[in-house]
């Protein structure tokens, strides 16, 4: 699933991973998830299901509420979503709904990630674009720094 990345998409993932550090610093499982439409930020977006004692508020839920709100609209086709770690299937039927064109993720998940369920592409919208593996090893040091400190 690897792909050719380009310097907007590493720059875009690493404003992911501060809002995955926020979530850190929070208490929170470190996600971090931001939506780019062209090259304006639309949304951002960090776990607090926590904070908000809500398992739905998940990092790109967030991030995908804000694009919703900033645009006015419920759908993006021409956006990308840059989330820090592989979207579980909660999130996928959420990104289907959006018709977002493109979603970029870090590190995989293997305990919850939608690739656990299928191999095939159906948790997103047909139209959609998938990558993954972008900066996976600071995005997964993150997650992992995190587990072991809870440990």
């Amino acid at each position: 699933m690897s792909e050719q990345f380009s310097q907007d998409d590493e720059r875009y993932m690493r404003l992911a991973l501060e809002e995955a550090r926020q979530a850190y610093d929070a208490g929170e499982v470190p996600v971090g998830a931001l939506v780019v439409w062209g090259s304006r930020i639309i949304g951002r977006g960090s776990n607090r299901v926590e904070q908000l004692t809500d398992v739905t508020a998940h990092a790109e839920m967030i991030a995908l509420t804000a694009a919703f709100n900033t645009m006015g609209a419920k759908y993006l086709p021409e956006a990308t979503l840059y989330v820090t770690l592989e979207p579980c299937l909660m999130c996928c039927g959420a990104l289907y709904w959006s018709q977002i064109g493109r979603v970029v993720y870090g590190a995989e998940d293997v305990k919850n990630g939608f690739r656990k369920y299928t191999q095939e592409r159906l948790p997103f919208h047909p139209k959609a674009k998938l990558a993954g593996g972008l900066l996976a090893l600071e995005c997964a040091a993150l997650m992992k720094s995190f587990f072991a400190a809870r440990r």
